[in-house]
C-alpha cells in the first residue's frame, strides 16, 4: 500500500493540470491517379500526379462536464451536403455526437479533387467518369467518419490556449473597371489578415495539435501558367505547405488548417507553385511565432449551437432560363456559355418538376469554449465582410470565423457585394448551378442566424443602440 499514494497523489496532480481531454487522428485523402481535379473550369484534363498528398484531419475535444466536440479539416475545394450530412448521420448514430458537435471545414485548394456533387456545373462527365467520382465521394466519407472515430478513440489530459497573428499576402479581388466589378486586385478593399491559432497540448507542454486558419483563396497555383503540367498535380497550396512546415517543425503534432471568410479575398502574388510555397512559408512561421508567445489559457466548458437556414434566391420564372439558353446557344464562342446552358438546363428541370429553385440551405454553427474562445462557422463561400461585421458585432468574444463549413453550395455575398454585382454576388452561381443572386435580406438573415447560435453558446453581442 506504501506505494500507491505517490502514484494516486501523480494521478491527481496529472487530471488537476488538463483541463480538456483531446485526440488527434488523421487520413490520406489523396485520390487514386489520374483523377479529376475542382477548381478551374479552363482544366481540360484529369491529374497528371501528386506533388502533395491531401488529408483528413480531425481534432476531438471532450470537457470536464462529458460535452464533446470534434473538429474535422479537409485539403478540399469543398464538401457538398450529400457527403457532409452523411458523415453527420453517420457521426450520430457510431459516436453519440449531434450535429452541433462536429464541424467539417476544408482549405478550398484548388488543386484538389472533385467532390461528389460540388460544382458538378464545370463538368461533362462519361458515366465512368462519373462513377469513380462518386466512389471517391464515398470513400471520402468513410474516412471522415473513421477519423472521428480515430480521434475520439485518442482522447487524453490536454491544456488548450489561443492567439493571434498576421500574414498579409491575401487580398481583395473585387477590382472596379468601367462600371463593373471583375476580378483583379483591388488594394484598398477590405481584408482580414487575422491569423488565429488554437494551441493544444499535453499536460507536460508537448503540442499534441495547430489549428489555424486565414482568409484567403487557395488559388496561389493557378489554372493557367508557363508550367501546366504543375497545375495538373495535386497539392494543398499555400495552406498544405503551411501545415508541412508546422508538421515539420513540431514532430509528433498535427497542423490543421481551415480557411476562413475568404470568398473575395486571393493571394497577391500568384499563379506559381513557387508562390504557394513561399505564402505557406510565410504563414507557418507566422503560425509558429504565435506558438512562441504567451497565449490566453483556454477553458471549460464546450458550449455548442448549430442551425441550418434558408437563403432565399431573387425572383425568377421559367422565362429567365428558357431566355438564358438561347443566349447561350447564340453566344457559343464566350467563355462561359455552355456552363450557363448546363445551368440554366438544371433550373428548368426543377421547373418541370413543379419545384424551381426559390431557395439553399446554408448552415450556421457556434462552439464556444468557455468565454475564451469561440468558433463561428458559415457554410459557402463566405466573403470577408461577414468576419469583419462578427467581430464588431461580438467584440467581448475572441473570435475565428469560418467559411466553406459543412457545405459549400455557392458564394454567400454581404448586402454590400450583393449590390456591387459581379462574380461573388451573382456569376459563381452558374458553376455552382443555383438560379442566379440572391435576395437582398441575405446579409441579416444570415446574421440573425449568427446571433441566435452565439446566444445559444452563451455569447452576449455588443449592446444595440
Amino acid at each position: 500500500m506504501k506505494h500507491c499514494l505517490p502514484v494516486l497523489l501523480l494521478t491527481c496532480a496529472t487530471a488537476l493540470a488538463a483541463d480538456f481531454h483531446a485526440g488527434v487522428a488523421k487520413v490520406k485523402i489523396t485520390p487514386p491517379q489520374p483523377f479529376w481535379m475542382s477548381g478551374y473550369a479552363s482544366r481540360t484534363n484529369q491529374s497528371m500526379g501528386v506533388l502533395q498528398d491531401l488529408w483528413a484531419k480531425a481534432l476531438a475535444l471532450r470537457d470536464p462536464q462529458g460535452h464533446r466536440v470534434v473538429i474535422v479539416t479537409t485539403d478540399l475545394i469543398g464538401l457538398h451536403h450529400n457527403v457532409s450530412d452523411e458523415v453527420f448521420a453517420r457521426a450520430k448514430k457510431r459516436f453519440k455526437l449531434d450535429r452541433a458537435d462536429v464541424l467539417l471545414t476544408c482549405s478550398h485548394t484548388h488543386s484538389g479533387p472533385v467532390v461528389g456533387h460540388n460544382l458538378s456545373v464545370l463538368f461533362d462527365f462519361t458515366a465512368e467518369d462519373k462513377q469513380r467520382v462518386l466512389e471517391y465521394a464515398a470513400k471520402l466519407t468513410d474516412n471522415m467518419v473513421n477519423v472521428i472515430g480515430d480521434a475520439l478513440k485518442n482522447l487524453a489530459p490536454a491544456k488548450l490556449a489561443a492567439g493571434h497573428g498576421s500574414a498579409g499576402f491575401a487580398i481583395n479581388r473585387r477590382q472596379r473597371a468601367a462600371n463593373k466589378v471583375v476580378l483583379g486586385v483591388n488594394p484598398t478593399g477590405p481584408v482580414d489578415h487575422d491569423v488565429p491559432v488554437l494551441k493544444v497540448t499535453a499536460p507536460d507542454g508537448h503540442l499534441r495539435a495547430i489549428l489555424f486558419g486565414y482568409a484567403c483563396h487557395n488559388t496561389t497555383i493557378g489554372g493557367k501558367g508557363e508550367k501546366i503540367a504543375d497545375f495538373y498535380k495535386f497539392h494543398g497550396d499555400y495552406a498544405g505547405q503551411a501545415e508541412a512546415e508546422l508538421e515539420n517543425a513540431h514532430p509528433g503534432a498535427t497542423a490543421m488548417f481551415t480557411i476562413l471568410c475568404g470568398g473575395d479575398q486571393n493571394p497577391e502574388p500568384r499563379n506559381s507553385l513557387e508562390l504557394a510555397i513561399e505564402h505557406g512559408k510565410v504563414l507557418g512561421a507566422e503560425v509558429n511565432r504565435v506558438l512562441g508567445t504567451e497565449l490566453r489559457p483556454v477553458r471549460p466548458p464546450i458550449r455548442t449551437a448549430c442551425q441550418v437556414i434558408p437563403l432565399e434566391f431573387a425572383r425568377h420564372t421559367r422565362q429567365t432560363f428558357e431566355d438564358e439558353i438561347k443566349k447561350a446557344e447564340e453566344s457559343t464562342k464566350t467563355s462561359d456559355s455552355k456552363y450557363r446552358k448546363r445551368r440554366a438546363e438544371l433550373m428548368l428541370a426543377a421547373y418541370n418538376k413543379g419545384r424551381p429553385v426559390r431557395q439553399t440551405p446554408l448552415p450556421v454553427q457556434a462552439i464556444r469554449f468557455g468565454g475564451d474562445f469561440t468558433l463561428i462557422a458559415l457554410g459557402g463561400e463566405v466573403v470577408v465582410d461577414y468576419a469583419l461585421r462578427s467581430k464588431r458585432e461580438f467584440p467581448g468574444e475572441n473570435l475565428m470565423v469560418i467559411g466553406y463549413a459543412s457545405d459549400v453550395m455557392c458564394y454567400i455575398p454581404s448586402k454590400r457585394v450583393l449590390l456591387e454585382g459581379g462574380y461573388e454576388a451573382d456569376t459563381n452561381m452558374i458553376y455552382y448551378g443555383q438560379p442566379g443572386p440572391f435576395a437582398e435580406s441575405v446579409e441579416e438573415k444570415v446574421f440573425r442566424s449568427i446571433h441566435a447560435v452565439m446566444k445559444a453558446a452563451g455569447a452576449k453581442a455588443k449592446p444595440t443602440k
